[in-house]
């Protein structure tokens, strides 16, 4: 399939490399706070860690889920596990305490591994009653034929 790219596509690319252009030029003149050999590893170290673990993991839980919810509950719960996944990843830092400092108890003064199950707790509750209504009302969820692959 032969696509042309319209101007918007050229326009954002232009404007999505000024800003990484941006944050690497920050990052070298900021280089005593940014330390650029610390920050190459960690986007390395990331990149590495998201491809090889973080992905296929996730990837893996996406087919499980469709291979063991069947019908009617399989998108609320496939809606629960994104929400609430997507916060926990959001959360991840604060629970493993990473911006702790010593002597100031106010930099993270919360219990974050509570807060997150209250949060998971709250996306339950929403996607239930909405499935609830869903339901109530009638109105299904238009699904995709099967075409069996994949």
């Amino acid at each position: 399939m032969n696509r042309r790219r319209g101007p918007l596509f050229w326009a954002s690319a232009v404007a999505g490399w000024a800003i990484i252009g941006w944050g690497v030029r920050g990052a070298l003149i900021h280089h005593l706070d940014t330390k650029p050999p610390d920050l190459v590893r960690f986007f390395l170290a990331g990149d590495i860690i998201h491809d090889l673990i973080f992905a296929p993991v996730v990837l893996g839980a996406g087919v499980a889920v469709a291979w063991l919810v069947r019908g009617r509950w399989r998108a609320p719960v496939q809606a629960f596990l994104i929400i609430a996944g997507c916060a926990a990843l959001f959360a991840w830092p604060e629970i493993r305490d990473y911006a702790r400092v010593n002597h100031n108890p106010s930099s993270l003064p919360h219990n974050y591994t509570a807060n997150l199950l209250v949060v998971a707790g709250a996306v339950l509750l929403g996607v239930l009653v909405v499935t609830w209504l869903h339901r109530r009302r009638g109105t299904r969820v238009r699904r995709a034929p099967d075409t069996g692959v994949g």
